[in-house]
């Protein structure tokens, strides 16, 4: 089967967490924002913001606490105010549909890897591996998505080349921290790309150090 490298989707169920709120105006469109609470399998949330179209927020009472799922992609853009996180991560919603379930978060992106992995270990000693992923959009824009893989995946992620096609799978996870500059500080939330799953185009496998026996064990 062929794959496809410009892959970006990903399915969240979980709670509005508070109303829509109006984000921007494009192209005759009015588009806004609300935050969806996702939980992990450990009782830990996921917060994201979800962006959608006016016609979509037509579909149900978007109430704090309704049960929700969402289809679309994600997004980034770059903060040029100064306030706030330099790479503002959404979720562009195409569907929603009110209704019960078990929470999820899961998504699928393919693309390019634009920056040199970062690995590293928690005080610990678990595995980290920090990677940029470039995905094409259809109309020639590129969201930048940081992804991040733990353990033995993120032992296999750190010789990774630079420009190698990676197709991934895992969830968007929200993270707080604090930022510190000079005697101020600010909580701030990142979010990444947890990998649960790689899959490398042919070329990827043959540069990295032991090749494929080191990635598919």
């Amino acid at each position: 089967m062929q794959m496809i490298w410009n892959e970006n989707s990903i399915y969240l169920h979980g709670r509005v967490a508070d109303r829509p709120v109006f984000s921007h105006s494009s192209h005759g469109g009015r588009y806004y924002v609300f935050p969806m609470s996702v939980l992990r399998l450990s009782g830990a949330e996921d917060r994201v913001n979800v962006i959608a179209a006016e016609d979509l927020l037509e579909q149900g009472a978007f109430d704090s606490g309704e049960e929700i799922s969402v289809r679309g992609e994600v997004r980034s853009f770059n903060n040029k105010s100064g306030v706030g996180s330099r790479l503002i991560i959404t979720v562009y919603a195409r569907e929603v549909a009110f209704e019960q379930r078990e929470d999820e978060n899961h998504l699928t992106l393919s693309g390019t890897l634009c920056r040199p992995p970062i690995y590293r270990k928690t005080p610990l000693g678990r595995d980290i591996c920090d990677m940029m992923l470039a995905v094409n959009r259809r109309y020639g824009r590129t969201d930048y998505l940081p992804c991040i893989s733990w353990g033995g995946l993120a032992q296999r992620c750190k010789d990774l080349p630079v420009g190698g096609k990676i197709r991934l799978e895992g969830r968007l996870q929200s993270r707080a921290y604090t930022k510190r500059e000079g005697e101020n500080a600010q909580e701030r939330t990142a979010f990444e790309v947890s990998v649960m799953e790689m899959e490398l185009e042919e070329s990827v496998l043959d540069a990295v150090p032991s090749g494929r026996e080191a990635l598919n064990t």
